[in-house]
């Protein structure tokens, strides 16, 4: 290729886990080379990553009609594809006469096979291939312990990165022209991806309380910044307080850099516009994000093997019913019921419900936690391919850094304690609204004229507590 045709070739920017134009370092890079850009997402099927889940799938729908809305504004457009990247890659790269493919680094092991195949086939082709950090705060492997080995416990984990953060400025701010790739290149409808759920529609829910796409993550993070913030460490782990960020499935797309978020909030600690308290608690929570992807970059299959070996030979109970009454916030414990519920209506769970309905269906129930992990990944609209199974295991006491076997939520405590007005119970367990706060979350204690139409609890919890003990005790 003759060097004036050269400069027109045009570069490729893979979209992922990124769906943004604001730090966004591939298409920063790709679009200050000042050749023509042509912007790809493509839809994985045939390779080893764990599918989406069909919450998940509805929030991609809308997040990239939202990216390809924001690209048609600039004058440009998304092309679509499904498949694996690896031909996909290479047919429009040889179609377009590419010089260059950028794209921001995953960590998870399919997705890096799937990229170093990508890498490698482009190569062969003459294209340059280069990635970026985008996704995390610090490289997994970035920062070691003392004896050069990764972290197992998040505490140390955070106490070595959290020096190393300063308020910056982010990335890039968002482009304000592009030079497009206009070039014929083939793009599927994303109507044909099936992403939305028909037959039926059960995304109701979601729509009425969620915005996909870059603007609506920015909104919420205004939101956040201006209310939620200041109140962070003391209202957090109140479900009905309105403390929390809700920036999760936005930072789950990448439709936000994460550094983007830590950069304003730590711009409002240093301000003091906001508690110091309640900064370093929410940047803690950002480290637990961290921490879940490090652990998975070393433990590819967090997912579906035990952290700790151990745990393999557990006698899990396999128990239909109990399963049902969870999934369908059925158990007759009404914090428990109200967060499976929530979940299934708005495709979220405040985070102090998520570690009681875990605890409830491991410890109580002892169902394996891989059971709602599934779950979980399947109807949360944030489900994360690192949080979510790190999750689970914390609380099953599988995993690294895990809650030690006998703590066991008491979910009529959790519920009295952090529901103490019954304001999150009586919105998603309405047939119990009418009982008095004293008998809200246990209401197989009122009287029979006042008894709502309302199951007895699945398991008592004293005997399912004792029952708990006794197994994870053996196991030791």
């Amino acid at each position: 290729m003759r060097e004036d045709e050269s400069a027109k070739a045009p570069v490729i920017v893979w979209f992922r886990e990124d769906l943004r134009l604001a730090d966004h370092p591939a298409l920063t890079v790709a679009n200050a080379s000042g050749r023509p850009v042509l912007c790809l997402f493509v839809l994985e099927e045939g390779t080893e990553r764990r599918p989406l889940g069909a919450a998940s799938r509805w929030w991609l729908d809308k997040s990239l009609a939202a990216l390809d809305n924001d690209l048609r504004k600039l004058g440009g457009r998304l092309i679509l594809r499904r498949g694996d990247p690896r031909p996909i890659l290479s047919e429009i790269a040889a179609s377009a006469g590419a010089s260059a493919l950028h794209f921001n680094r995953r960590y998870d092991r399919e997705g890096n096979e799937v990229d170093e195949g990508v890498t490698k086939e482009l190569r062969q082709l003459g294209v340059t291939v280069s990635s970026y950090s985008a996704w995390l705060l610090y490289e997994p492997g970035t920062i070691r312990t003392k004896t050069g080995s990764a972290f197992r416990v998040f505490t140390p984990f955070w106490k070595a990165h959290r020096p190393h953060l300063a308020p910056r400025a982010a990335l890039s701010r968002r482009p304000e022209s592009i030079s497009f790739f206009l070039g014929d290149i083939a793009s599927e409808p994303l109507s044909s991806f099936g992403l939305h759920p028909t037959q039926p529609d059960w995304s109701g829910g979601l729509a009425a309380n969620w915005t996909p796409g870059e603007a609506g993550a920015k909104e919420r993070l205004l939101t956040f910044l201006d209310k939620g913030l200041s109140r962070y460490a003391l209202e957090r782990d109140y479900p009905s307080a309105g403390a929390s960020s809700c920036l999760s499935p936005h930072l789950r797309f990448g439709e936000i850099a994460v550094a983007r978020v830590v950069h304003e909030v730590m711009k409002a600690e240093v301000t003091g516009s906001i508690p110091t308290d309640s900064a370093e608690k929410f940047l803690a929570e950002i480290g637990w994000r961290e921490f879940a992807w490090h652990l998975l970059a070393g433990f590819p299959d967090l997912a579906i093997r035990n952290f700790q070996s151990g745990f393999e030979s557990f006698h899990w109970q396999t128990d239909a019913n109990a399963l049902r009454a969870w999934t369908t916030g059925r158990t007759g414990y009404p914090i428990v019921d109200a967060g499976m519920r929530e979940l299934w209506q708005t495709g979220f769970m405040h985070n102090r419900v998520r570690m009681i309905t875990a605890s409830f269906l491991i410890k109580h129930l002892l169902i394996d936690w891989r059971q709602g992990e599934q779950w979980f990944w399947d109807t949360l609209v944030d489900a994360d391919p690192a949080a979510n199974p790190f999750g689970w295991q914390w609380v099953a006491g599988t995993g690294a850094d895990a809650a030690p076997y006998f703590r066991i939520f008491n979910p009529i405590a959790q519920g009295a304690k952090f529901d103490p007005g019954g304001d999150y119970v009586r919105r998603f367990v309405p047939e119990i609204a009418a009982l008095p706060d004293k008998l809200l979350h246990q209401p197989w204690e009122a009287p029979p004229l006042l008894r709502p139409a309302y199951p007895q609890p699945i398991v008592n919890h004293e005997d399912g507590r004792k029952r708990a003990l006794a197994a994870f005790a053996a196991r030791r």
